[in-house]
């Protein structure tokens, strides 16, 4: 097996191999820090690589594969990105800023350390829009992210970074968080898997989450195993939590090998007062549904909630977050200026009132959920746009195409309901769209048993991008 198709290989079974000794931790993760000094200049999906901490911490594994075989963490010696918002000690985290690039954190992120309790090497630190506030990669000062199928296009964002590492194969598998699609988005635009687990699953100690309730981390694969696998390790509760589930059982990997019951699937294409989805992204959600019903599932069309009451209260929660992260607003890029300060005249009663609505309009969308397993909606309303699509507009127009492409994603973040995105084919300009599966509340389970259905009968794993399948020159 040469390099290249090692760097592709799922999670799981580099992680199989590993155990196996047919190949050692330090083996890939050479290959991987070879691959990113090549194909990372064009990319821009990692803004600091972790080299020599990478190839140390991959030495020590290799060595303690030799003489300690068994009772191996789960994902031992595989590799993983982190998104530069969850610090890493030691490391530069600088939030999309150029100015905080010599800002060193001083701990790991608890998620950080239930990467390295796992066993797994982290290669280094994946690029974000600034503050994690937009859909796109292209903080000021740094490289755009670029999408690995189309360099002309986006990889989304704000896990941008993580998602075109992963799809070019730069990682086995990518660490991102999910405040508004920020996870979602990035897969549907590079033709991977992520999960938007439920509200609880995963904890953000040591510290808080900023947008109440809104936001969490999580994964994203290039296989619904990968994911679910790294979902088992990221998810648990830590005492003093303000949300909590109980653990899953059997684990979300181990429930994979139950193929589901036949499911009640809803499924639309249309989001208003945002209109209909285009017809590429229609197609995809068609294209799924005969699918579902092939696999002994039923389907019926849902007239999805309007959205209309979700909008202005989201944003205002949304936008809040720019004046409490502590950065001043002479550093932010024109947009998140011009949403700092928009932020800034909203009082606290404002924001409890925003709040309050999100609140009831979430228990809407989940009242109208709760009759159906599934849905089957779009990710985004469009397909990736290109990079620097949107630099010259005015930040009020900025801000209205934002919420016309990321409009599917928003109502479960608020909602909290787990949502998974998954690839299905391409667009004519060659990225990659998808459609994303919603599920019950706390219900992850059952979005990853359809998944690896779907998945099965039309895998979409061995797809690679033609820029990064080649070999060293």
């Amino acid at each position: 097996m040469n390099s290249v198709d090692l760097a592709f290989l799922p999670a799981l079974e580099q992680a199989r191999l590993i155990r196996a000794r047919e190949i050692s931790p330090l083996e890939l993760t050479e290959i991987y820090l070879e691959r990113i000094g090549r194909l990372n200049p064009a990319l821009g999906a990692y803004v600091k690589v972790m080299a020599e901490p990478a190839l140390a911490d991959a030495k020590a594994k290799t060595e303690h594969l030799a003489s300690n075989p068994e009772h191996l963490p789960p994902l031992f010696g595989v590799t993983v990105s982190v998104k530069d918002l969850n610090p890493v000690e030691g490391v530069p985290c600088a939030y999309g800023i150029k100015m905080a690039c010599d800002r060193i954190a001083d701990q790991d992120d608890y998620i950080v350390g239930k990467l390295r309790q796992a066993g797994m090497i982290i290669l280094g630190k994946t690029a974000t829009s600034q503050l994690g506030s937009l859909p796109y990669t292209e903080p000021p000062g740094f490289p755009p992210a670029r999408n690995p199928w189309n360099l002309d296009y986006t990889p989304g964002g704000s896990s941008g970074g993580a998602a075109a590492a992963l799809a070019a194969g730069l990682c086995a598998i990518s660490q991102g968080s999910d405040g508004g699609g920020s996870l979602r988005g990035p897969a549907f635009c590079c033709g991977l898997v992520a999960m938007k687990a439920a509200r609880g699953r995963i904890s953000f100690s040591p510290g808080g989450e900023r947008l109440n309730g809104l936001a969490v981390n999580g994964p994203l694969g290039r296989t619904v195993a990968d994911t679910a696998a790294l979902l088992d390790v990221l998810s648990g509760y830590e005492l003093g939590d303000p949300y909590w589930l109980p653990d899953p059982d059997p684990s979300f990997l181990a429930g994979l090998n139950t193929p589901p019951r036949p499911l009640r699937i809803g499924y639309a294409t249309r989001l208003d007062p945002i209109g209909e989805v285009d017809p590429v992204c229609r197609q995809a959600i068609y294209d799924t549904v005969r699918q579902v019903e092939d696999l002994g599932h039923t389907a019926e069309e849902v007239t999805f909630p309007n959205l209309e009451d979700l909008i202005e209260p989201f944003v205002v929660v949304w936008e809040s977050v720019l004046t409490e992260v502590g950065v001043p607003w002479i550093v932010m890029e024109k947009m998140n200026r011009w949403l700092y300060w928009r932020a800034w005249r909203i009082n606290s009663g404002a924001y409890l009132q925003a709040v309050a609505k999100l609140q009831q309009v979430a228990r809407r969308i989940v009242q109208f959920c709760h009759p159906y397993d599934v849905l089957i909606l779009p990710v985004y309303m469009h397909q990736a746009i290109k990079v620097g699509a949107w630099k010259g507009l005015r930040s009020p127009k900025i801000l209205d195409n934002v919420i016309n492409w990321v409009a599917p994603c928003p109502p479960f973040n608020a909602s909290g309901q787990p949502a998974l995105a998954i690839p299905t084919g391409f667009a004519p300009s060659g990225v990659p769209v998808g459609v994303q599966l919603v599920g019950r509340p706390a219900d992850e389970a059952t979005l990853l048993a359809l998944a690896t259905q779907l998945e099965q009968a039309r895998p979409w794993s061995h797809q690679r991008p033609t820029f990064a399948d080649q070999t060293e020159t």
